[in-house]
């Protein structure tokens, strides 16, 4: 029988609680919702007012994997949407995860969070820029954090703040919190940044997405300032064999990392969460302070 809980006043159905979703830990879905009901009060700012896209792993990442925008079938009619821009679906809409209870329902489903860099109110209005460093193998981590540490200091040059978090697969992403800008104008600088970077690092990083071009080097992804793209919601699980997160980090761990050679360092996993809150608080708080977002040169 499938049990039923009450969160904040709704009902829900909880399924296959027992299911091992993360085969390398064991990790089941029963813990998976613990994790999600435990980081509630971290995830939910990161979500609300976003419309968000699903990455649905409900057979672990082992099983089929699909990315989905519109709002899942049977989605209960107490779960808000928003309607967004799609050149696709004019009338689109997607769910937008405003409470404890549409965390809950939406992880019973098991999917990766993913949210654009603007709000629901103001589509293609970006008050976030992110920039995505993913590593071309035999580069990890490691790199990306040198990267890191060189993006900072460049942001900071133009008066931009940047914090980090694990990407919860290879990478890194850098968050900036900027005044509200056009999205297309974000881009511009975003990829900016990386022209410049690839130009003062050129044996590291590489800003063109071409596979052939990304070996032992760290991509430096910009695209996902499009208004169109998304990004791992802050403190999302991501479908890999161990229940990874994309969790902020310090700074002096990334540059600890970048010393060490050690990536194993920043694998940060859904068990180390609640320890993290605990030592370091939010990390990602600034990011909700208007006086910390800049402008965008």
């Amino acid at each position: 029988m499938t049990p039923i809980t009450e969160v904040e006043g709704r009902r829900l159905a909880l399924s296959n609680l027992a299911k091992v979703l993360h085969p390398a830990s064991g990790t089941t879905k029963g813990e998976l919702l613990h994790y999600y009901a435990t980081v509630g009060p971290v995830i939910l700012p990161h979500l609300r007012d976003r419309p968000v896209s699903f990455l649905r792993y409900p057979d672990g990442p082992e099983g089929q994997l699909f990315f989905t925008k519109n709002p899942p079938p049977g989605t209960p009619a107490w779960v808000k949407t928003t309607p967004v821009p799609r050149s696709d679906a004019p009338r689109a809409r997607q769910v937008v995860v405003q409470d404890l209870a549409t965390l809950m329902w939406a992880a019973n489903l098991v999917v990766e969070f993913h949210t654009p860099q603007w709000r629901a109110d103001a589509p293609a209005v970006a008050d976030r820029l992110v920039l995505d460093l993913d590593p071309g193998p035999p580069a990890t981590v490691v790199e990306c954090c040198r990267v890191a540490l060189h993006l900072r200091e460049r942001l900071a040059e133009d008066g931009l703040t940047a914090f980090p978090k694990t990407s919860g697969s290879k990478g890194l992403h850098l968050l900036v919190p900027v005044e509200p800008t056009p999205s297309e104008t974000v881009s511009a600088y975003a990829r900016r940044l990386a022209v410049a970077a690839e130009a003062e690092l050129p044996r590291l990083v590489v800003h063109r997405m071409a596979k052939a071009l990304r070996p032992g080097k760290v991509f430096v992804d910009h695209s996902q300032n499009a208004a169109a793209k998304t990004t791992a919601t802050p403190y999302t699980l991501r479908a890999r064999p161990l229940p990874s997160v994309s969790a902020p980090v310090t700074w002096d761990e990334v540059a600890e990392t970048a010393r060490s050679g050690a990536p194993e360092r920043l694998v940060l996993l859904m068990d180390a969460i609640g320890p993290r809150l605990e030592e370091y608080g939010e990390l990602l708080a600034p990011l909700f302070d208007p006086a910390v977002a800049g402008p965008v040169p």
